[in-house]
Order: C-alpha cells, then sequence, then structure tokens
C-alpha cells in the first residue's frame, strides 16, 4: 500500500486487532479482515420460564452454574449450556479472558523457542469444572473441534446458553425461534484482574511475492477499499463479525445500529475491556491446527471421565510442545 500511494494507519484499527497481526516491533504484516470473538448467546425465552431475568445474563462461571440449575429444575431446558470451538473458546479466550499465559515468550509472539504452559491450576479446575457440569446434567459437551452438535442444540432449544462466535450472530438469528439474548464471556470470580479482554478468531489478508506491479497495484486498492468505513461497518453489521476500524465502529454508533439491536456491540465491549498484555493480546504458535485438535482431545478425554482436567492439560502441553520443537526445526 505504501508503495502504491495507498493510506494504511495501523492506529485506525482496534489495538486487539493489531496486536494480533504485528510483530514485536509493531509491524503490521498482514491486513486484518473478518475478525470475531466469542460472545454468550442467550434464550431470553427460556430465562423467564426459568424465573430468570432476561436483562441480565451470568457475569461468572459460578452463576453460568446455578443459572443453568435453575433452568434444567424449573424443566425450561434439559441442558443450562454448551459450547462450540472447545479449544478456541475454553482455553485460548478463557486465558486471556483470565489474564494467564497460554505459553512462554508472549505466547508466542516473542520467537519459535516458545513452550506451552496453560497446564496451570485455573485451566484444570475449569476443566474439571466443566466434566462436573455435565455429570450434573447442566452442560452438554458438543463434541471436539468446532464443537459441531452446540449450536444445533441452541437452535432446538435443548441448552439455553450458547458460547459461541460473534460472527454467528447472523446465523443465530436467522434459525432462533426465540428471543436471543447476549452476554459476555464469564470469568472465575475469585481470580484477580478478571476480566482482562478477549481475542480474535477469523483471518487476514496476505500479499505474496512474485506478481507484477499492477497486481499489486489492484490488491493496495482493494485494501483501501476495505479499510473504508462504510464496508466495514456493513461488514460489521451484516454478519456479526467486529469492526476492525475505529471509524467503523464510531459510523455505526452514528448509524443507530447498536440501539436498533441490542448486544450487538458485546464482542466490542469484550475485545477493548483493557488494553491488551502480553497475555491476552493473542497467540503465534507453530502449528497451532494441529495442536488445536489435540487439545480437544484431551478436552475430550476429560468429558468422558478417562482424565482430570490436570492430567488433560499436561498431556496437551507435552503433545503440543512437541510439535512447536518439529516447526521450530523446520522452520530455523
Amino acid at each position: 500500500m505504501e508503495a502504491h500511494g495507498r493510506a494504511f494507519d495501523n492506529d485506525a484499527f482496534l489495538p486487539a486487532v493489531v496486536g494480533y497481526y504485528t510483530d514485536t516491533n509493531g509491524n503490521m504484516l498482514s491486513f486484518p479482515f473478518n475478525s470475531s470473538t466469542p460472545i454468550m448467546y442467550y434464550n431470553r425465552d427460556m430465562f423467564e420460564e426459568a424465573g430468570l431475568d432476561p436483562e441480565q445474563p451470568p457475569e461468572t462461571w459460578e452463576e453460568v452454574a446455578d443459572f443453568s440449575r435453575q433452568i434444567v429444575e424449573s424443566g425450561a431446558a434439559r441442558c443450562g449450556f454448551t459450547t462450540s470451538w472447545p479449544s478456541w473458546v475454553m482455553l485460548e479466550n478463557f486465558s486471556a479472558w483470565h489474564n494467564v499465559p497460554l505459553g512462554t515468550l508472549e505466547n508466542g509472539f516473542g520467537g519459535m523457542e516458545t513452550e506451552f504452559t496453560f497446564n496451570n491450576e485455573l485451566v484444570a479446575r475449569h476443566w474439571d469444572n466443566l466434566h462436573d457440569w455435565q455429570e450434573e446434567g447442566v452442560f452438554k459437551w458438543g463434541g471436539p473441534g468446532s464443537g459441531p452438535d452446540s449450536e444445533p442444540m441452541f437452535y432446538s432449544q435443548d441448552c439455553a446458553i450458547f458460547f459461541g462466535s460473534s460472527a454467528s450472530r447472523a446465523d443465530v438469528a436467522a434459525n432462533s425461534e426465540f428471543e436471543v439474548g447476549f452476554g459476555m464471556q464469564p470469568y472465575y470470580a475469585d481470580v484477580d484482574g478478571a476480566p482482562q479482554n478477549s481475542i480474535i478468531g477469523g483471518a487476514t489478508l496476505w500479499a505474496l511475492q512474485g506478481h507484477s506491479d499492477d497486481e499489486y497495484e489492484a490488491v493496495a486498492a482493494f485494501f483501501e477499499y476495505l479499510s473504508q468505513p462504510e464496508v466495514q461497518a456493513q461488514w460489521h453489521q451484516q454478519t456479526g463479525y467486529l469492526p476492525i476500524t475505529q471509524a467503523a465502529w464510531d459510523l455505526s454508533k452514528e448509524q443507530g445500529y447498536y440501539e436498533e439491536n441490542p448486544g450487538a456491540d458485546i464482542s466490542l465491549k469484550q475485545m477493548t475491556l483493557n488494553e491488551p498484555t502480553e497475555n491476552s493480546k493473542g497467540l503465534r504458535f507453530g502449528n497451532f491446527v494441529q495442536i488445536r485438535d489435540i487439545i480437544s482431545e484431551e478436552m475430550e478425554a476429560v468429558m468422558t471421565g478417562a482424565k482430570s482436567g490436570q492430567e488433560a492439560a499436561d498431556d496437551a502441553v507435552a503433545r503440543g510442545n512437541d510439535l512447536l520443537r518439529d516447526f521450530e526445526a523446520a522452520n530455523q
């Protein structure tokens, strides 16, 4: 963009987005586009049926468990809550939200010598709690990977609460024959500094080497087009992805989008709740697609009762570190 006279300003982007896609010197490595973060969706009708205030979603994990018990015991639903993307929601964002590290060297931003360290007491406790809540009948495991069964369990009104991507907002609206509420991710009340800020998922656009100057001129023009507040605001409003620039967020406010769509700004409030720390600006680990599969497998072992939360976290860290070393060896 600089080479072709197209405006680009790192400071125009939301800090949590910039942090994820820059190096440790602040250089932007790729062009942010479809960024999302996990939020809480809940069935307002079921809350009312269970005697809960639909204007007050649970804020802590303790409240999630209490609300879920009340929902199940009242007969409003057979399940209190479920989740998609277990690694992204119940480890990666869970850790950032509580301001605890996933690994060394700024969660991998500081170099390929990084090692996982998420086998801490908090993660082990949470995974054990998920198992116990499932045994109690207030939580349902939707499966590893994306948790393919979790979103349909929310649509079918089996579960009253669903943790999923903010980018699912359009799908949730289209598939839910009930009033949907929106809330932030929960936190444990006894953890100092929580909640911190959530981190993003989604993708960025990369300009690759080996093309003509005319093609790069077109790429620069396209990136400039995508940077326009009107384009970003429209994308945000129609999908649930974040408005990745401050100008797009401000424009959405001016257009009255958040007043007309209560809860549509939950993802933004989460992302900008606090200035990102080394533990909450994101993560950068080699072979992480495969490592996420390992994390999901180990979490499922907890859900089936085959392992404790601590055993699964220890094994996930050990197996993940092996793949980090493979990546480091291949890219030195």
